[in-house]
């Protein structure tokens, strides 16, 4: 196992009617800036919980953040931040709006000029204004680590950010609240969470032996979950395991210790900023090409994944590998989650080559676990899943 250092400061806050919390959770002097998406809390009942623990605090709220938090937007309400002297954030939303006002935390205090910086010159944040979440759709792990994903329409670009300044300062995770999530979004949160284990676990043994299983479990745990969750949502014991499991797919955890991977995301957040697909989506749509056209450094992984997680018991490593590909990739699909870039935009010709031309302009000239991952290697994975 290699070095690491592993230190996580959020305070979780876990089961039903748990968002009553709040009232205690949040100092008494803060000024608040609620933060939401489109609107759905305000349907669900989510948003009458939050108001009535918040009832003794003074706050001000900013919808509308959009499911890529778009940088355009987390502007106009980093202006009503300085404006009315906000002190405190509280995100109630998924991933997206955690994200977003992840970006406004560090962006609160930033010293320079242009808060997009922070992004495209990968300042780490080492203080940020202080926030919490309330998680309303489980998928990202956001709610418990400290990075973020930024959205630019303006210029097609979706950037990563992070540091020690951002993890949030409590979470509020209430397994109920799944209850109303279209099966779309369900399915595009175990399709999330599912990846990011992969993308922690899918490399090469260095012998973690209690690494590995900690990223099988949650993996199996998924797989379990998984019919139940989108059969009824309302299936507490379900909800609660597949919550904790998206939490636990990306707190940091599973990731000390052991080599990442990381490129699906990068390719993966490449198509959502050129054609708006779900981020889940993407990364079903390059994770089988990218394991395949990688096979040769990750077929120990693979066949080790494809015993341990789908019980493929015959056949030699290789024979192991690719079956442990092709049941990933059928499981997505069994999800309702196409895995071709055909199957979202008739426009992909050419894709390939535009993804390959950004991270040359970038310098992202070696990505994944060997840093082995040339655009020209990026551009024919992405070929791959046309």
């Amino acid at each position: 196992m290699n070095n690491f250092e592993l230190k996580n400061p959020t305070k979780i806050i876990f089961g039903k009617d748990t968002i009553e919390k709040l009232e205690n959770e949040i100092p008494k002097d803060a000024k608040v800036l609620l933060l939401y998406g489109g609107g759905s809390i305000k349907k669900n009942g989510i948003y009458d919980q939050v108001k009535i623990a918040l009832a003794k605090v003074d706050v001000i709220e900013f919808g509308g953040i959009p499911a890529n938090p778009e940088y355009a937007i987390l502007m106009e309400a980093l202006k009503i931040i300085k404006d009315e002297n906000i002190t405190y954030l509280l995100a109630v939303g998924g991933g997206s709006v955690i994200d977003g006002t992840k970006f406004l935390s560090a962006a609160a205090l930033f010293e320079g000029d242009n808060p997009w910086d922070i992004l495209t010159q990968n300042i780490r944040s080492e203080k940020g204004m202080p926030f919490a979440t309330v998680l309303t759709l489980p998928a990202t792990g956001s709610e418990m680590n400290s990075g973020a994903v930024i959205t630019r329409a303006e210029t097609k670009e979706k950037l990563a950010m992070g540091g020690p300044g951002l993890f949030p300062v409590f979470s509020i995770l209430d397994p109920q609240v799944i209850t109303s999530i279209p099966e779309r979004q369900l399915a595009n949160g175990i399709t999330d969470a599912f990846t990011h284990v992969l993308e922690q676990y899918m490399t090469y043994p260095i012998g973690a032996l209690l690494q590995d299983r900690f990223a099988e479990s949650i993996l199996q745990t998924l797989i379990e979950v998984a019919p139940k969750v989108l059969k009824d949502p309302s299936d507490y014991k379900a909800a609660s395991d597949f919550m904790w499991s998206c939490t636990m797919a990306l707190n940091g955890l599973i990731q000390k210790g052991v080599p990442g991977d990381w490129a699906v995301h990068m390719m993966g957040h490449e198509l959502t900023a050129l054609f708006g697909i779900d981020h889940a989506r993407t990364l079903a749509v390059i994770a089988p090409s990218h394991y395949k056209f990688n096979f040769e450094a990750k077929k120990e992984k693979l066949a080790q994944y494809g015993e341990r997680v789908w019980n493929i018991a015959e056949g030699n490593t290789d024979d192991k590998a690719y079956a442990a590909i092709k049941k990933t990739e059928a499981f997505f699909q069994k999800l309702g989650i196409d895995t071709k870039l055909s199957d979202y935009t008739k426009d992909y010709e050419g894709t390939a080559e535009e993804i390959g031309k950004r991270f040359t302009d970038r310098g992202w000239l070696g990505l994944g676990e060997h840093q082995s991952l040339s655009p020209d290697k990026v551009e024919k994975i992405v070929k791959m899943a046309y």
